[in-house]
């Protein structure tokens, strides 16, 4: 059914305490941020509205809430880079060190230990966000691949379900790019473009299987978010009612961003530590099928574009292993 152990992706996500404790700050503290700047927002939008009617005070305080919400939502996309560095990246790199048998420092020792590891595969964050960048899109391109494929297949009313299984793969392949940004750190490969390429030709050449570890891992973690979601509504609604001029939809959203802060900081590495896990057994022993690079070239610019960068990387250094 899968290539997982969910029990080894407890385990990992125990032993990664100080990395999961590190995400719920993160994350947990930008749910905080957007409730506490939309509600400040929402508050002078109200006070400016007492210079107007009933109207006019609705209409202010909701746009006052909205520009807080925008303002932070735009601080946040700045960050994106610091986040996938410094959070994501980091936390792959001590389970895949994990996975491999070695040990890891204790306590906050290992968030250090983490980013270390991702230092020296990325040398900065650009690079790395230049990588999963490019990286997206050619899963997307696979994706696409397989797709074409299937519907070529003589099932009658598969025309039909495609539209639905589309949009479910682009769910499912939300995780992968993480997990291929994970091959070029345990192969310590010094050349981070090579290495996501050639870890794209494995994903490609295996990617019935990974397609479907990722359909399972999606269904269990958008499940559990969605009941995260209806526990959060109360506390939400309560936080909505502090708001000067409350309005119904607030408590929706607050609930929403507290469900997706649980989702990043839990429920995201837990179903990552189970996507290693089917990588790196579907893809144990094999070597990058010269036929699969080839389809992924036809299709994809941007795995074109990985190997221009492979080939200019300033480090000269080796990929995974030899394409």
């Amino acid at each position: 059914m899968w290539d997982f152990s969910i029990a080894t992706g407890f385990s990992l996500m125990r032993r990664t305490a100080p990395y999961v404790l590190f995400r719920m700050v993160v994350y947990f503290g930008i749910a905080v941020a957007y409730v506490l700047v939309s509600g400040t927002g929402a508050g002078i939008g109200y006070g400016i509205g007492g210079f107007g009617d009933e109207d006019f005070r609705i209409s202010s305080t909701m746009w006052g809430g909205i520009i807080g919400f925008g303002a932070t939502a735009g601080v946040i996309y700045l960050l994106r880079e610091y986040l996938l560095y410094v959070v994501k990246a980091g936390h792959i790199a001590v389970m895949v060190e994990l996975l491999d048998g070695r040990a890891l420092p204790d306590g906050q020792g290992q968030i250090a230990y983490g980013r270390r590891i991702v230092t020296e595969r990325f040398k900065e964050a650009s690079v790395l966000f230049g990588v999963d960048q490019l990286v997206k899109g050619v899963i997307n391109a696979i994706t696409g691949l397989v797709q074409g494929i299937l519907g070529l297949l003589p099932i009658p009313g598969l025309d039909k379900i495609m539209g639905i299984l589309r949009a479910y793969l682009k769910l499912a392949v939300g995780l992968i790019d993480e997990v291929i940004l994970a091959h070029g750190i345990r192969h310590r490969a010094e050349n981070p473009w090579a290495s996501a390429k050639e870890a794209l030709v494995l994903y490609g050449q295996n990617a019935g299987p990974m397609l479907r570890n990722a359909a399972w891992l999606t269904a269990i973690t958008y499940g559990l978010s969605f009941l995260v979601f209806l526990v959060m509504l109360a506390p939400a609604a309560a936080v909505v009612y502090l708001i000067p001029g409350a309005w119904s939809a607030g408590g929706v959203v607050f609930a929403l961003l507290f469900a997706w802060a649980v989702k990043a900081a839990l429920i995201e590495p837990f179903a990552i530590a189970c996507l290693l896990q089917a990588f790196f057994k579907v893809t144990d022993g094999q070597t990058p099928n010269p036929e699969w690079e080839r389809k992924i070239d036809g299709v994809s610019g941007k795995f074109r574009t990985l190997g221009e960068k492979a080939v200019t990387w300033a480090g000269g250094g080796r990929a995974a292993r030899p394409l």
